[in-house]
């Protein structure tokens, strides 16, 4: 059977299609496909965004949506270059027209795809959805099999940490996907606070991340604080936590431990590293049972 040549628009979908041993076949990326470090210097990238480097949460946020307000577009697809490395399969999103490329932008570039191109559109809201995505994008690009022993052993080690973690109190964790203004994580980030043993506060499973403030995070009564901001690795996510908690040096008790993460690596890609994720809070949030939580993960701000 030929080679299915692959153009994946979103990180998440590129990091699964190495995980499946599909490196080879991919041909084409978006600007953010930056796991494993060499996927966008080995393919073209057809997708670009806007440059936010230098600039604080603040600023970002107004900066997208003072876009967003302008009718702007936020990532920029090139059809041409699309269209050129003549794709099999394109790989695309529907969750967040933030977070990555609509699906929607792909329209206009369909006809120059030619009909023998497919495309398989990502949606997942939950956990589960992102482990059934890793099979979705197998069986699309012809690797059932790889698809099915991947989300296996995902399966496996979520069911070693729910039983290690079974009984336990589960402390309240808020986690913050944005820290200017204050967003509270939802999709599946309740999931993996569930799943590491652990309850939710203020994120809503499935549903949205959606804006809070101060006040509705000090009333959730949170035993510990997770700053996971979109878009970051740990070193800026433990910034952003102590500028927040220098903004606002009476926003929580004392006794409340606050945490950074990496937060593209184990938090808000919908990808097979939401496992390591889940491994990584179950150990923050339960040390005595799992031991100190794997260095370059986590980091204790206060």
């Amino acid at each position: 059977m030929p080679s299915v040549r692959i153009v994946s628009l979103l990180p998440s979908a590129t990091e699964i299609v190495y995980r499946l041993g599909l490196g080879g076949q991919l041909v084409g990326v978006s600007f953010e496909c930056d796991q494993p470090a060499s996927a966008r210097s080995d393919h073209p990238v057809v997708v670009g965004g806007l440059d936010t480097a230098g600039l604080t949460p603040g600023q970002i946020d107004a900066l997208v949506r003072a876009q967003i307000a302008a009718g702007a577009d936020l990532y920029r697809l090139d059809a041409t270059a699309l269209a050129g490395l003549h794709p099999d399969l394109v790989i695309s999103q529907d969750l967040c027209a933030v977070c990555a490329l609509p699906s929607s932008r792909l329209t206009d570039a369909l006809p120059a795809l030619g009909a023998g191109t497919s495309v398989v559109t990502l949606d997942p809201h939950s956990l589960a959805d992102v482990v059934a995505s890793v099979r979705q994008v197998a069986v699309a690009a012809g690797a059932a099999s790889a698809g099915e022993q991947l989300a296996t052993s995902l399966e496996v080690r979520l069911a070693r940490v729910a039983h290690s973690v079974a009984g336990l109190y589960r402390p309240r964790l808020a986690v913050l996907e944005w820290v200017d203004p204050l967003f509270a994580a939802g999709h599946w980030v309740p999931d993996l606070v569930h799943a590491a043993g652990g309850t939710s506060v203020l994120g809503v499973p499935g549903g949205r991340s959606v804006t809070t403030d101060n006040a509705a995070l000090a009333a959730a009564r949170p035993d510990v604080v997770l700053v996971a901001p979109c878009g970051f690795g740990l070193d800026d996510a433990a910034r952003q936590a102590a500028d927040l908690l220098d903004r606002w040096p009476g926003l929580l008790p004392d006794d409340v431990p606050v945490w950074a993460i990496d937060a593209n690596g184990l938090v808000v890609r919908p990808g097979p590293r939401l496992v390591d994720g889940v491994e990584a809070l179950a150990a923050l949030l339960h040390p005595e049972v799992l031991g100190a939580p794997p260095a370059g993960a986590v980091w204790r701000v206060r």
